[in-house]
């Protein structure tokens, strides 16, 4: 403690000066808490706004899926270079090193698999999310099928056990077979995640009517990358997505069962933070898997 003598007074109040409160730089987040902001500031670049999370949750529903045979060895080396993980509890204690100090989007949903009907799902406990330093809580809602009721609950319920520790939620757009992915409902859906709390939105990229589709979302959107596309095509999307307002992607099989992963990330990057054009990113993938394939010959 300071003591009384020998302190020297107090005199620059400014006085006259406004204090400044800055206004936060992601969609819809001005008002959040002070951790919760933390938090997406961990995911979301300050500098640019955007984020490239490394999706590799999809075991949780359908198992050793291609390139997730062996997450310690396909896995593990892309984690450098991704900004957030979005990955399940277990796959972060079984093979993601603690040291690597990356943001994580945990998979807090979890239920039927794809060898049933999908979204039948529950939610874990929070105190499960703070043991394991969650940046973020992702949560499926399946808007338009037969569990969109629970669904909803699960984000709700979500949101406010995440809200009460400062940790944002990411509210996830299903898409089953019977629902068509195109901006009305992507909208729909998006909108849905958001009015209900979510702090962040991840749903897929339509071609027609992107841009109404994070027009109309009042907090930040990261795309899905959806099933495997030809490189050249998954940095297209990327780009896309991003000119039309998308705050960022989530991709996972478009990196992790690319030719070459860790070059694919970082053409991803390269698109999402760095601005390029889909062409510039692909032709840094191209030099970055040729150099590799030299120096292993």
């Amino acid at each position: 403690m300071a003591e009384a003598q020998g302190n020297i007074d107090s005199k620059d109040f400014g006085i006259g000066i406004p204090q400044d409160n800055q206004g936060y730089y992601l969609k819809g987040s001005a008002n959040l808490d002070w951790g919760i902001k933390d938090r997406l500031a961990r995911i979301f670049s300050p500098a640019t706004g955007k984020t490239v999370m490394l999706a590799f949750d999809h075991g949780y529903i359908m198992g050793p899926t291609s390139g997730l045979e062996r997450m310690d060895l396909t896995i593990v080396p892309l984690l450098a270079h991704a900004d957030c993980l979005m990955c399940t509890r277990g796959a972060l204690r079984q093979i993601v090193p603690p040291t690597f100090n990356k943001p994580i989007s945990l998979r807090y949903s979890a239920g039927s698999t794809v060898l049933t009907e999908l979204n039948d799902e529950c939610v874990m406990d929070i105190a499960e999310a703070v043991r394991l330093n969650a940046s973020m809580l992702a949560v499926m809602v399946a808007i338009g099928s037969r569990h969109e009721a629970l669904t909803i609950r699960n984000l709700t319920a979500t949101i406010d056990a995440g809200s009460r520790c400062g940790i944002p939620t990411l509210g996830v757009t299903a898409v089953g077979k019977e629902l068509v992915r195109d901006s009305r409902y992507l909208s729909l859906a998006s909108r849905v995640c958001a009015e209900n709390g979510a702090h962040v939105v991840k749903t897929y990229y339509c071609d027609e009517g992107f841009e109404k589709v994070a027009a109309s979302c009042p907090v930040p959107i990261v795309i899905a990358g959806g099933k495997k596309l030809p490189e050249l095509d998954a940095l297209k999307m990327a780009r896309n997505a991003i000119d039309q307002g998308a705050c960022g992607v989530d991709m996972g099989r478009n990196i992790f069962q690319a030719d070459d992963p860790i070059a694919m990330i970082q053409a991803v990057k390269a698109v999402v933070h760095g601005n390029e054009s889909a062409a510039k990113g692909f032709e840094l993938y191209q030099t970055l898997k040729n150099e590799k394939r030299n120096n292993t010959n």
